[in-house]
């Protein structure tokens, strides 16, 4: 059996030997069915010692991962939504590469930019109105 790589983006692949699949029963209706069969896959993907992933997206994607993150920093993904075993393993591979291409795209650097001159005035045109307001308010003078 060929050893099949992933490739995610231009400098993102990973490796068939990376993944580890674990089928397991999959909970819910479905009868007998259900009892007897292990439709739902459980991919592990070992996220920390992965050779494939640069350093900031493997930081994004643990980030990312949240609770689907082990203490070891293995990514858990269980797929039961389907039926067959094989619909369920592709859709946690769809999963994997979705999670990995979020992180491969870098948060956009936030510029600061100042307040319009205009703007300024405009505040302090407001707050010189509310202090006249609120002089107006207090005890009546005796003149």
């Amino acid at each position: 059996m060929a050893v099949e790589t992933i490739r995610i983006g231009a400098n993102i692949a990973i490796d068939d030997t990376e993944l580890t699949e674990t089928f397991i029963r999959a909970s819910g209706p479905g009868g007998q069915h259900v009892n007897k069969v292990s439709s739902a896959v459980q991919l592990r993907f070992d996220v920390r010692h992965s050779p494939g992933l640069p350093d900031d997206v493997r930081a994004r994607l643990e980030r990312l991962a949240g609770a689907r993150l082990t203490l070891d920093g293995v990514l858990v993904i269980t797929a039961r939504e389907f039926r067959s075993q094989d619909r369920n393993r592709q859709a946690a591979r769809e999963a994997l590469i979705a999670l990995v291409q979020e992180a491969a795209i870098a948060p956009r650097r936030r510029y600061k930019t100042a307040t319009p001159h205009s703007q300024r005035l405009k505040r302090l045109d407001g707050k010189r109105i509310r202090a006249t307001v609120k002089q107006g308010r207090g005890k009546p003078s005796d003149d």
